[in-house]
């Protein structure tokens, strides 16, 4: 298997059904849905709707009936990184290459862009329930999953804890917390409602649930290095930004050295776990090592 073929096909089969998902721009409210796409469709990894489809079929399933989760969670990831570029937050002008959303819209608009893709996304979701081979009752254990680590237990509690003490250094055990909700949570929330929609048990949702926060810390810890060691043309973005902002990172908490030695550890530990289920093929553990490497 050529990974990088493989992960070229998974990813445009998921742009397919980004495409599918977006509501068409018509109405009086049009503008609100072609800034929608324009966020939605900007690129980048598809990193969360992978993952779920890829312990979707860990666990053997098959169908369609997860589509609508895959689009979902990008949307609820794309809305929080266009409020995460907004003036009163991150207020970056430029992401994945191209101007951010608030910059080509205006701040109102990108307000109102990322409200739609959340409110859009459960919308999205719940049309699972239309497919004659959805579980209800797996469909809304998915929903329950979904809201909790997209919420105030999860990314938006990180972000609120992030933005509250952004400006002063906090403490290690600070800023493990808001890796873990800020970013973990949707990362778990996608290997989690991979399984529970493949009608995993229990226990194996559990350990996913593990899988995805190793995960979710190492991929936070590598865009703090990425940061430092990074450039703009690669990244898309503007480096240096954490910096600029004030914030602790894991880079100035632990050093460089130390960051990059975590992030292979906890990424062995994620693959180690996942080794213990029979996967088709080993694409998803490809995947997750591919994150300690990454060069944006």
């Amino acid at each position: 298997m050529n990974f990088s073929e493989e992960r070229n096909k998974r990813t445009a089969y998921i742009e397919s059904i980004l495409q599918r998902y977006l509501p068409p721009a018509e109405g009086y409210q049009k503008i609100i849905m072609e800034a929608m796409e324009y966020s939605l469709m900007a690129g980048g990894k598809r990193l969360r709707p992978m993952l779920m489809w890829e312990t979707f079929r860990l666990f053997g399933g098959q169908g369609r009936k997860i589509e609508p989760f895959m689009a979902a969670i990008e949307m609820i990831h794309t809305y929080s990184l266009v409020h995460d570029d907004l003036p009163a937050m991150d207020n970056d002008e430029y992401r994945r290459g191209r101007k951010t959303t608030h910059i080509v819209y205006g701040e109102d608009m990108g307000i109102l862009a990322g409200d739609a893709l959340l409110n859009y996304a459960f919308e999205t979701a719940c049309s699972a329930f239309d497919d004659e081979e959805t579980d209800p009752v797996q469909a809304g254990r998915a929903l329950q999953i979904l809201a909790r680590k997209a919420g105030i237990y999860g990314m938006i509690g990180g972000q609120v804890v992030d933005v509250k003490e952004s400006g002063h250094a906090v403490s290690g055990e600070t800023l493990d917390f808001i890796y873990r909700l800020k970013t973990s949570a949707l990362i778990e929330s996608s290997m989690m409602i991979g399984a529970v929609l493949a009608g995993a048990d229990k226990d194996q949702v559990s350990a996913m649930e593990k899988i995805g926060e190793k995960i979710g810390l190492a991929f936070q810890i590598q865009d703090d290095i990425l940061d430092v060691t990074g450039n703009e043309e690669d990244l898309g973005k503007p480096v240096h930004s954490d910096e600029k902002n004030e914030k602790t990172t894991y880079v100035t908490w632990k050093g460089l050295e130390k960051a990059r030695e975590d992030v292979a550890r906890m990424t062995e530990e994620a693959v180690k776990e996942l080794r213990r289920f029979d996967a088709p093929d080993d694409f998803l553990e490809q995947l997750l090592v591919s994150l300690v490497g990454r060069k944006k």
